[in-house]
Parts: C-alpha cells; sequence; structure tokens
C-alpha cells in the first residue's frame, strides 16, 4: 500500500512569498506545524492509501481525462482558516482561477470511475500552511493578524500539469514522490 494524492504545483515565486510571509508569522502564531514550503502544492484529490497496482490504472485514467484540458491561471491571496477563527485547525493562503473547479472536478470524475468516494466538502480551493496542534491565542488578535494579511497578493502559478503524487511520512514531516506527470492541453 502506498498513500497517494493528486495535486498541482505552485510557482517558485509564488512560494518564495509564501514563505517570506510565514517566516514574519511563526513568532507570532503559536501552536502550529508549519509546512515546509517545498511541500506547499494545491491537492486536488488525496486518495489516502492504495494498493500498488491501482498506480497505473489511475495514471492512465488521469492522462486519458486531463491531457486535453487547457492549461490556465491561478492566483494565491490572503489567508484564512479552516474551520473557524474560534477553533482553528488549518491557516491556508487562497487560491483563485477560473480553471480550478472544473480541473477539480474532472480529476474528481476520473477517480470516482474508479471507485474512490465523491469529495463532500464544498470545493474551496486553498494552499495548506500550517496545522493546529492546538489553539492558545485569543480569538480577536489572532483574527487582526488574519486581517492584516486577507487581501495580500503572493502571485500567480500557471497550472501546466497535474501530479500524481506518492507521500511518505516520515519523523521530520512528509516526503512526496511523482508517481505520474501529466501536461495539459498548451
Amino acid at each position: 500500500m502506498i498513500r497517494a494524492f493528486i495535486a498541482v504545483e505552485i510557482a517558485a515565486q509564488t512560494v518564495r512569498q509564501i514563505a517570506a510571509v510565514v517566516a514574519d508569522l511563526k513568532p507570532r502564531i503559536p501552536g502550529i506545524r508549519w509546512i515546509p514550503p517545498t511541500n506547499f502544492h494545491f491537492t486536488l484529490k488525496f486518495l489516502g492509501d492504495i494498493e500498488e497496482n491501482k498506480i497505473e490504472p489511475i495514471a492512465q485514467a488521469l492522462e486519458l481525462a486531463l491531457h486535453p484540458f487547457p492549461r490556465f491561471t491561478i492566483n494565491a491571496k490572503g489567508l484564512g482558516v479552516f474551520p473557524d477563527l474560534k477553533r482553528p485547525r488549518i491557516l491556508w493562503v487562497a487560491l483563485e482561477g477560473k480553471g480550478l473547479a472544473a480541473l477539480a472536478s474532472k480529476v474528481e470524475t476520473v477517480l470516482e470511475s474508479l471507485g474512490f468516494a465523491p469529495e463532500k466538502r464544498e470545493f474551496q480551493p486553498h494552499l495548506t500552511v500550517g496545522r493546529w496542534r492546538q489553539f492558545d491565542r485569543s480569538s480577536r488578535k489572532f483574527g487582526e493578524e488574519l486581517e492584516r494579511w486577507k487581501g495580500h497578493e503572493f502571485g500567480e502559478s500557471t497550472v501546466a500539469e497535474v501530479i500524481f503524487f506518492q507521500s511518505e511520512l516520515k519523523r521530520e514531516g512528509a516526503t512526496y514522490q511523482p508517481l505520474k506527470v501529466v501536461a495539459l492541453a498548451k
């Protein structure tokens, strides 16, 4: 069994800008396990543990369905939290782009045909930058910090490919290895 997900990588310049803001936030927001910038990506679909004999059928189905999908641009803008300010669990950067919902829907349809359950949560494209172990700060003060970065533009990225990743959980954090890269249409 391997742990796997389907994702889009973010442009290096955008990652650097997000990492700079994260470095600024680290001393002011305690209790977060920060995601290393090398692991920043937009997850289209988390597959969880899959059998290794499923890798090739998934890769082929993604190639067939996504190769004709047109490339597009996304923007990383602002910070937010899931589920809410009173009990935050995830700190994220919002992602905007006209092709995002259509791409996520296409990936969902492909994987549903292979037996993966559809996502039940509402589609909210984001890039996870940190996870709380425990939240020990007044929500008002934290809310002010989030408000400071609400409209901040981190940069744009061209979505030119979709990557089928294997995720290995290690003591020092997760590492990701591409299993299949599907180029989108030019």
